[in-house]
């Protein structure tokens, strides 16, 4: 009965992902950008935590890392979609686009097609068992999430900014499958020397996070991994 319950335990958590990311979709095209960075962050947890379930209880599945994608799919790939659509949706437009405004905020779906591709490649990537190659779906959704929810009004007043959000949806979208080299978490002890970045990035990020926000510290993680790509 034990191993019945506990097998069902990782897929679990990977659908309270989805869920979470459901409603993150829901709160972001309601414009509550708080709320949605709250159930962007939840779902991070549960997909943070479902493979290490799966791990502890030893109960992989090939059902699993199928379900895990396709939750992914949605939680960090149609919802930070969704955040710069409604951004759009509210953006003060130039008078030489106001002829086809309405149809703009339909170019921040090109995130979830990046997103869907990352993932795909993330799957049949056997480079990516310890560190990523191109930047991560949770991270991109995070910044994106933060981004909205910090600097709304800024965001939407239109002019430069406009310009620089378009720029940044292709910009991040090309990210997400770049060859570009990025550390991760898994730490395999907690020595000075094996984790050199990842102590530098902690160090940083905590005031980042403090005085300007976590759109920062995504900020600062891609900048680091860019600097230090090489030895990776």
């Amino acid at each position: 009965m034990a191993n019945c319950i506990t097998r069902h335990i990782p897929n679990t958590l990977t659908c309270l992902n989805l869920f979470s990311g459901c409603i993150a979709c829901v709160m972001s095209f309601e414009y509550k950008y708080d709320l949605a960075l709250v159930f962007i962050i939840i779902s991070a947890v549960f997909d943070f935590l479902d493979g290490m379930s799966a791990r502890l209880l030893n109960a992989p599945s090939p059902i699993g890392k199928e379900l895990d994608s396709l939750a992914d799919d949605v939680s960090f790939g149609v919802v930070p979609s969704v955040i710069v659509f409604s951004l759009l949706r509210e953006t003060t437009y130039p008078g030489w686009m106001s002829s086809f405004q309405e149809y703009v905020p339909y170019f921040a779906f090109l995130i979830s097609i990046f997103s869907a591709l990352r993932l795909a490649k993330f799957n049949t990537d056997e480079r990516q068992s310890s560190s990523f190659i191109g930047l991560n779906t949770p991270a991109n959704t995070l910044f994106w999430g933060a981004m909205a929810a910090q600097y709304h009004d800024w965001l939407i007043q239109g002019g430069v900014v406009l310009y620089g959000l378009l720029i940044c949806i292709v910009l991040f979208s090309l990210l997400l499958v770049a060859e570009f080299p990025m550390f991760a978490f898994k730490l395999k002890s907690f020595s000075w020397e094996g984790n050199k970045i990842r102590y530098i990035f902690l160090a940083v990020s905590i005031p980042l996070l403090i005085f300007a926000g976590l759109a920062s510290v995504i900020g600062w993680y891609i900048i680091l991994c860019w600097f230090v790509r090489k030895r990776l």
